[in-house]
């Protein structure tokens, strides 16, 4: 094994990675360092192989094509954070409902990965977040409280609060809406691909807008309405 390598790997260098899954003499084509991560990797690859049976025509017609297979998708994953038994999990469920024969490149597997977990942690599109936030601000008031709302996923919850919040308080167009549910949708996002996990409903202090001004009434039943929330009791006069 090279030092080299094994220091690369350990350390997590895409970079470094990538320039060494080139051509390279025989004794430096290495598939796994980490035994753990080789056992993953390798019944990866049997399972492909039973949902994708032209590989062994096309792709993998060798044990050596499959050891040069394996290293460069090491490099991809590690280049594009793909680094749990969860997200290869995710991206097998893409795999096995593809109708395609053929051995996937190591950039579709990733993208496959990628949108499992984000439909695994409860993500909608856009139009359905839309839908969501609207639903929640026609029903809320029937609720003692978000937390209690019967959210879709703790992604959902964050997401359509923040939302209702920029409604009530900056007075949104429905394009305005429409925009923002984009927005929330990519950063939840980015928090789950970088693994994440995303925290379960809490009572939490509603973000102000510096657009808006809030009259002093207004401020006084914001705060009566916190209070409530958390199970404070109103303070003495």
């Amino acid at each position: 094994m090279s030092n080299r390598l094994l220091k690369v790997i350990e350390n997590q260098d895409a970079s470094a990675l990538a320039r060494m899954s080139g051509p390279a003499p025989a004794e430096n084509v290495i598939g796994i360092v980490n035994p753990e991560a080789e056992k993953m990797v390798d019944r990866l690859f049997k399972s492909l192989k039973q949902v994708f049976p032209a590989a062994s025509q096309t792709n993998l017609r060798s044990q050596s094509d499959e050891d040069a297979a394996k290293k460069q998708w090491i490099a991809a994953f590690a280049e594009n954070g793909i680094r749990s038994l969860e997200q290869i999990q995710a991206g097998m469920q893409y795999a096995r409902a593809n109708g395609s024969p053929f051995w996937p490149s190591p950039g579709q597997f990733i993208t496959w990965c990628k949108q499992g977990a984000l439909k695994a942690a409860g993500l909608p599109d856009e139009d359905e977040l839309y839908v969501m936030t609207m639903t929640y601000a026609r029903r809320r008031g029937g609720y003692v409280s978000a937390e209690a709302y019967p959210w879709a996923s703790s992604a959902a919850y964050w997401m359509v609060t923040n939302l209702c919040d920029h409604m009530r308080h900056e007075n949104w167009s429905e394009a305005q809406l429409r925009k923002g549910c984009g927005t929330e949708l990519k950063l939840m996002a980015k928090r789950i691909e970088a693994g994440e996990k995303i925290p379960a409903p809490v009572a939490r202090i509603p973000q102000m807008s510096v657009k808006s001004a809030m009259s002093k009434g207004d401020g006084l039943r914001k705060c009566a309405e916190l209070r409530e929330k958390l199970g404070l009791k109103k303070a003495n006069p």
